[in-house]
């Protein structure tokens, strides 16, 4: 009789068990809001996604930007909704870590292809991209070789972003105190300001009001070409290549800390899968983190952007970032 008991018992518990590895889990996923638009990789990253993991069900928390929501998840600490956050980038990181609030994956490393070698467990890569002035080459026949050719050239009007507002703002600002030696960098600022057509807010803005005519350059990245190539069917816009090298902006996405979700785990490993990293990279047009051919066009010149130098910016705290805005907003306020 107790056998038979032990058997039920048994039967039962495996039974459960079985039972509960069929529920439908929820991955609570925070991230900015253009990854979740209609027009963003968000809806076809989760309508695959779930495909493949029927039993598992996205639901994105949008918020207006990067920074947004990270500020939020610190707020919230472990007691937050999210699993995941999605939309940190290199940047942060050293305030990221300091946080503790984010726990390290299983992730092969190993199948990841940047332009320098990645070893970070806990922050993960789903896409990256080069900083670059875009210019229409019908119009402006003699682009800018160089960053202090640009700063220098009060023939051509610029616009760029601010980067207390803008991650690709913030990408010219750590060129800038690359590039120039730490007292001269005030003075390159007020000579690319003679020439600044505007500051703004935001990419959009800014990109907008370049492709309405009002300026000559545009901050933005070395992919912005292939938009115009792929979606619009146009050949006429170009990205400068900086004799001083690139600065690379690595997008990351991270789980948090004490939170058991199986799917969230799924989530991640999927995040660089060639079928989630194609519409990452064509919908943020952003490079591919992966070795594995994810679309001919951004691959392609992804080749071509790794054979070139990159500036080393891994030494750029969130202190001395602050510094630096400080000096800029001073600077242009004199």
């Amino acid at each position: 009789m107790k056998k038979t008991t032990l058997i039920l018992t048994a039967l039962s518990l495996y039974a459960g068990m079985a039972l509960a590895n069929h529920y439908e889990e929820t991955v609570n996923i925070y991230t900015y809001d253009s990854f979740t638009s209609d027009w963003g990789a968000g809806p076809k990253v989760k309508q695959a996604f779930e495909q493949q993991f029927p039993l598992c069900k996205v639901n994105y928390v949008p918020f207006e930007s990067g920074g947004t929501l990270f500020n939020r998840v610190r707020l919230e600490g472990h007691k937050t909704k999210a699993d995941i956050v999605l939309g940190l980038d290199n940047f942060v990181l050293d305030e990221a870590k300091k946080s503790q609030l984010f726990d390290s994956n299983s992730i092969d490393l190993s199948q990841l292809s940047l332009p320098n070698q990645w070893t970070d467990n806990t922050f993960l890569p789903y896409d990256f991209g080069t900083y670059a002035f875009i210019y229409d080459k019908n119009k402006v026949k003699n682009p800018p070789k160089s960053l202090k050719e640009l700063v220098e050239r009060e023939d051509l009007r610029v616009i760029y972003q601010d980067p207390r507002t803008s991650s690709v703002g913030r990408g010219l600002l750590v060129w800038m105190n690359t590039v120039y030696p730490e007292d001269q960098v005030a003075q390159a600022w007020q000579q690319l300001a003679k020439h600044t057509v505007t500051v703004g807010k935001g990419w959009s803005d800014t990109y907008g009001a370049f492709l309405k005519g009002e300026a000559d350059v545009v901050l933005s990245y070395t992919t912005s070409p292939l938009y115009h190539q792929l979606f619009e069917n146009k050949e006429n816009y170009a990205a400068t290549t900086f004799a001083e090298g690139n600065v690379m902006q690595v997008e990351l996405a991270a789980r948090i800390a004490e939170h058991k979700n199986q799917c969230a785990d799924h989530f991640m490993d999927f995040l660089v899968t060639p079928e989630a990293q194609k519409p990452i990279v064509t919908a943020n047009v952003m490079f591919p983190v992966i070795q594995a051919p994810v679309e001919p066009h951004f691959d392609a010149l992804k080749e071509t952007v790794l054979k070139q130098s990159f500036l080393n910016t891994s030494n750029v705290s969130p202190e001395t970032l602050r510094s630096w805005i400080n000096q800029w907003q001073t600077t242009l306020t004199k």
